[in-house]
């Protein structure tokens, strides 16, 4: 895989260039963004998943549902229904897509899936009328102008090392960092200091806010009925099933616990296959992530999922509400 990302270099030039002029047609006007009167946060990233979107809405919602009437829009990537979609109690994972349905399901949040985000936020302001839309990985629609803009870059992956696909993992252009309103690096070890921040920030020479966040894993695993410590699990035949952009963290998060596992590792957002489920069914545990959860829930015994959020650090958090707060009491 690795020399067929590289012999592709050439359909990445090509890719790299319709993106360019796409941008700069938005930039000149010749096609309209589009600001609405919801106040709209963008959570988004420059590649192609692996930055840990999902659990920043999360952090958004925990934040800011308690104050505000919150509503979060998605695509719904990979669903198997069409057009808009208002989440419902008989909405399935198949209806919403894996990480809405998790959403949904964990917070009870107005949650509603559309391609079209035009259509999706003027459906939601006309039945729901809320106070505030959180854009699920929109910030490549430029149809829609944000009120604010948080763009995310993975440590260690960053967004200036990284190349157009499919040579690379880049689906924008990295000069597009200038719409973001901060720049927020995830996925950093817990350990890292003040100056490799610096060196960071100068590595990205951005010219916006740089904050930093690191993983933070729940001390159990959890499932439907229960939770079961990691040392329960010991002497046990385990298997870890993941179906996400990067499942490395994760990987050495369990080895780091002395968990002995075998890891089924599939594409993003994969639906099992039977054949595949028969697979799991030989091992006494299954550990996954809270999103593959949603498509294994019920098709398989002894399954358990391992939660994750964000944690900022150097006082991250603080900072990057205050900006918003700034932003949505100067908007216009």
């Amino acid at each position: 895989m690795h020399w067929l990302r590289k012999i592709a270099y050439p359909v990445s030039l090509v890719y790299g260039l319709v993106v360019h002029i796409r941008n700069l047609l938005y930039d000149i006007g010749f096609f309209e963004s589009r600001s609405f009167r919801t106040p709209t946060i963008c959570i988004g990233n420059l590649s192609v998943g692996g930055t840990g979107k999902t659990p920043m809405i999360e952090y958004f919602i925990r934040e800011l549902q308690h104050d505000h009437k919150l509503a979060v829009l998605s695509r719904g990537y990979k669903r198997k229904s069409k057009g808009f979609q208002l989440a419902n109690e008989t909405s399935s994972v198949e209806d919403l897509g894996d990480e809405p349905f998790q959403l949904f399901s964990k917070h009870n949040i107005s949650l509603a899936v559309d391609a079209d985000r035009r259509n999706g936020i003027k459906n939601l302001e006309e039945q729901l009328a809320p106070e505030l839309i959180l854009l699920d990985d929109a910030f490549q629609h430029r149809k829609i102008k944000p009120s604010f803009n948080v763009l995310l870059t993975a440590y260690g992956k960053l967004y200036v090392d990284d190349t157009f696909l499919p040579t690379g993992n880049l689906r924008d252009s990295k000069n597009q960092v200038k719409r973001a309103d901060v720049v927020v690096v995830t996925k950093c070890p817990r350990t890292i200091d003040e100056k490799k921040m610096d060196e960071v920030k100068t590595h990205l020479n951005c010219g916006k806010p740089v904050l930093f966040a690191s993983l933070s894993y729940d001390g159990v695993l959890k499932s439907e009925t229960g939770e079961l410590g990691f040392s329960d699990v010991s002497g046990n035949r385990v298997a870890l099933v993941t179906a996400i952009a990067d499942p490395q963290p994760l990987v050495h998060h369990l080895e780091s616990l002395n968990v002995d596992f075998k890891h089924f590792d599939f594409s993003d957002h994969h639906f099992f296959s039977e054949k595949e489920l028969q697979s799991f069914r030989k091992y006494d545990y299954i550990i996954t992530t809270e999103k593959d959860h949603t498509r294994l829930n019920g098709k398989v015994e002894g399954l358990y999922y391992l939660g994750i959020k964000h944690e900022f650090l150097d006082g991250g958090s603080n900072k990057l509400l205050k900006a918003l707060e700034h932003t949505l009491k100067h908007r216009h």
